[in-house]
């Protein structure tokens, strides 16, 4: 029998389990489940937890049945950060859980800092108050809905409640819950004098544990359910951008490395190794599971964007396809700026009500450019953001992943307008994967994370930023933008 741990990544569109190998790092089994996403009114996004369980429990079951010969030994958990799961008193769920990217608690953020000052929250929680994060959640709720806040007795992140039904512990861990907007990050608590002077009990918030705690044990009938030991360990695990790291081989002892996801979102991780906010709180500062922390920079419409311009004026077109049409522009895309905005914005802005736009266009544009145009204002929007970070985190070199990082032309776009060198895994297993490492690490299988990291595919192609001028002119237009267009919101 040799040894395997299982990792599982709760996803906003699924979720994802996988098996692996504890000595080569290989993925010995996976499995994905989806489940549906609620939008009861515009601007909120809802999800119930009971679909993340069975979705989550079928996908365990199906990567148990591929384990003969394997013995499973630990089971790590990721998963989309910010969400609230609100609990009452017998851990029953006392509503749908609200999401990540929701835009409803925009009076709950006000309230916050009309009692807190932002640059208050900043030093002591590396973040402003934002909409997307759990504690405006928690506010909205007392506000909006006093019933069940009345019946509340625990809130949860959404993996810290799939690591509550597994093993029956409700607890969460320090780059999850530096999500929520509460948490000091000089102690990795939370912050008391910040939850008193907005009259809300801190006992409403799990214990935090380190990310490679054990959080508990499977329970004896999840386990029948799923065909997994009873009694695993169950590590805490990490929120879905640190765990991702993680899997990456991106940590604090290495701070030239970060890392750039195109996915839904564009995110850009860089590590640190003292938490230092951006005074101005334009990007996020969270913990990170080894133990320091990282910058995050978020634009929130990237492949987003792409996927939109699909849907609505090329629809069925092959992605590859459209990758093909944009390489048959010029950098610049004939003058032609997309402003990425389509969700709001996140960094640097904070802006939930900024819009998209496509600038200078002319009867001389063709597809090509405009579909050029999105993969570039994407781009740009990254550079705003890693312009932010690099006065505080500079990285040299970025690992990128996530769907839009497997197209040529959009990875040399990217590396040549963020002036960055970029690196793409030759394979790439995402959270989940980094759920699991941080599993073996927390079972003692390995001593630390970097001896787990040895364990990791080697095998990556690298991206050089090359300088060109119309992409360095195009970037101070592009910054012209956000501010030209806020008078016609």
């Amino acid at each position: 029998m040799t040894d395997v741990v299982v990792g599982l990544d709760l996803g906003t569109g699924g979720v994802r389990a996988i098996a692996v190998d504890l000595l080569q790092g290989q993925v010995i089994a996976k499995e994905t489940r989806s489940y549906p996403l609620l939008i009861p009114q515009p601007g909120w996004t809802e999800q119930n937890p009971s679909d993340w369980v069975e979705a989550s429990l079928d996908a365990l079951f199906d990567v148990a049945q591929q384990l003969d010969g394997h013995r499973a030994i630990a089971l790590g958990l990721s998963g989309q950060m910010h969400g609230m799961v609100p609990l009452d008193a017998e851990g029953k769920v006392i509503r749908p859980a609200i999401l990540w990217n929701d835009q409803r608690t925009g009076k709950a953020v006000d309230a916050i800092e009309a009692t807190i000052p932002p640059q208050e929250l900043i030093q002591r929680t590396g973040n402003p108050a934002i909409t997307g994060f759990q504690l405006p959640k928690l506010v909205w709720l007392r506000t909006e809905e006093p019933q069940a806040y009345a019946r509340l007795w625990q809130i949860l992140l959404p993996k810290d409640y799939l690591g509550y039904v597994l093993t029956g512990e409700s607890v969460t861990e320090p780059s999850d819950a530096s999500g929520v907007g509460c948490l000091n990050l000089a102690t990795r608590q939370w912050d008391t004098d910040i939850l008193n002077a907005l009259n809300l009990n801190p006992a409403l918030f799990p214990p935090v544990i380190e990310s490679t705690a054990i959080a508990g044990r499977l329970k004896s009938e999840i386990a029948t359910r799923v065909g997994l030991p009873a009694g695993l360990p169950v590590v805490a695990g990490g929120g879905d951008n640190a765990a991702a790291a993680i899997g990456l081989g991106i940590s604090s002892s290495n701070l030239n490395r970060g890392s750039l996801s195109i996915g839904t979102s564009g995110v850009i991780f860089a590590p640190c190794q003292r938490p230092i906010p951006d005074p101005e709180g334009r990007v996020h500062l969270f913990c990170h599971v080894d133990g320091g922390y990282h910058q995050l920079g978020v634009t929130l419409g990237a492949g987003g964007s792409l996927r939109w311009y699909r849907d609505t004026f090329a629809p069925n077109v092959p992605y590859t396809d459209l990758m093909d049409m944009a390489e048959r522009s010029l950098p610049g895309a004939r003058g032609v700026l997309f402003l990425p905005h389509l969700s709001g914005e996140r960094s640097p802005h904070l802006d939930p009500d900024t819009r998209g736009a496509w600038v200078n266009l002319s009867l001389a544009h063709t597809q090509p450019d405009i579909i050029r145009a999105v993969l570039e204002g994407v781009a740009f929007s990254l550079r705003e953001a890693l312009e932010v970070i690099s006065a505080i985190a500079p990285v040299h070199q970025l690992l990128a992943t996530g769907g839009g990082a497997r197209s040529n032309i959009w990875l040399r776009i990217l590396a040549d307008i963020l002036q960055t060198e970029l690196i793409a895994p030759k394979a790439e297993e995402g959270a989940a994967y980094g759920a699991a490492i941080l599993a073996m690490v927390g079972v003692g299988a390995y001593p630390n994370l970097e001896a787990a990291f040895k364990i990791l595919p080697q095998d990556a192609s690298v991206v050089q930023p090359q300088v060109n001028a119309v992409y360095e002119a195009g970037f101070k237009r592009y910054k012209l933008l956000y501010d030209a267009l806020k008078a016609v919101r």
